[in-house]
């Protein structure tokens, strides 16, 4: 793509996201989600793949759907409370729909189903800008709305976790796979966002961490499916020692830095006498930590087929840029001794 080209739609990206942060007027906020929506189509059909058309085809109805129902339920709540303020939002059905339509935009289970196939039509670069950057707009908006009606909040989070979970296990495909578990992350968000906003910002900075340095691994190594993975020992052994660790990091285990929030929220949940979500939650992290050992076991421990085929692309090095990877595994893996720094900042 011709850098200027590039260089103007990553802008859009950047402006969308900002303007909807910034915004406290629903039409504005709806116009920043749809820049975001716009810009980040022409990257996705880039390469002119027809997985990868099929794929930018879904994610825009979806997206034009969200935006739709967004665009529907605030000005549903102009006319029942005369405003358009953001933050004013009082009406228990427009604030419903905009959860709702958020969730969608987003991904959360069960407005799900589009994440996975999209994700898979991309390539590796641009499927990490939709997993982490576009969920930023969205996530502003639902910390800004703050849902007075909880019960639907946790019937979102408690259900991603779960099809998080369960829908990774049978997956080959590495992007299918990350997917799920960007479901499964979003759920645990979710669960804790009426209780503790900062605590799901906080969840969301290490979700992004991990998935950074997850999605970059996987661009090293060229690997879109697990079977791949078995060749990353001969290109780069030291990373691939580090790999397993940046996945069970991904899976909430101590005494990695994902475990941070899990156990926060966790106790969050436990305080709000919430003990069987809080039990739900910490059984369904197990379905998706076994997905991740499955990663981690044909990463490591799995030799791949020595035939000709299979040789050839063993030899070629990477011109990826290390520095990102090594600074986003090292906070994957390091970050969890500053818990203690963290829950001070998020004491109100």
């Amino acid at each position: 793509m011709n850098p200027y080209i590039l260089a103007i739609l990553l802008f859009g990206l950047g402006l969308g996201t900002t303007i909807t942060f910034a915004s406290s007027h629903w039409l504005l906020a709806w116009m920043g989600l749809e820049m975001n929506t716009l810009a980040i189509i022409p990257l996705m059909a880039q390469h002119h793949h027809p997985r990868a058309v099929e794929a930018t085809t879904k994610y825009f109805l979806t997206q034009a759907t969200a935006a739709a129902m967004l665009l529907f339920a605030s000005v549903t709540n102009a006319w029942l409370s005369g405003q358009w303020d953001i933050q004013q939002m009082t009406h228990p059905l427009p604030i419903t729909i905009i959860t709702l339509a958020l969730a969608l935009k987003i991904g959360l289970a069960p407005v799900h189903a589009w994440l996975p196939e999209v994700l898979q039509g991309l390539d590796l670069t641009v499927g990490l800008i939709l997993s982490t950057w576009q969920k930023l707009a969205p996530f502003a908006l639902i910390l800004q709305i703050n849902p007075t009606n909880s019960t639907i909040l946790i019937i979102l989070g408690l259900t991603s976790t779960l099809i998080g979970g369960w829908g990774g296990l049978n997956q080959t495909q590495l992007r299918k796979i990350l997917a799920y578990s960007s479901i499964a992350h979003l759920g645990w968000m979710i669960l804790v966002l009426q209780f503790s906003p900062s605590l799901t910002l906080l969840t969301l900075f290490t979700y992004f961490v991990m998935t950074f340095s997850t999605f970059l691994v996987f661009k090293l190594n060229k690997a879109t499916t697990i079977n791949t993975l078995a060749t990353s020992w001969t290109k780069a052994p030291l990373l691939t020692s580090l790999t397993p660790l940046i996945l069970l990091s991904l899976g909430g285990l101590p005494p990695l830095t994902g475990f941070m929030p899990k156990w926060l929220i966790l106790q969050e949940l436990a305080k709000q006498d919430l003990a069987l979500t809080a039990t739900v939650a910490a059984l369904s992290a197990l379905l998706s930590l076994y997905f991740y050992l499955r990663l981690s076991y044909a990463m490591t421990l799995t030799m791949s087929p020595n035939n000709l085929s299979g040789t050839t692309p063993w030899r070629l090095s990477s011109t990826q840029l290390t520095l990102p990877l090594a600074i986003s595994t090292t906070m994957a893996i390091c970050l969890l001794p500053l818990t203690p720094a963290a829950t001070a900042l998020l004491a109100p």
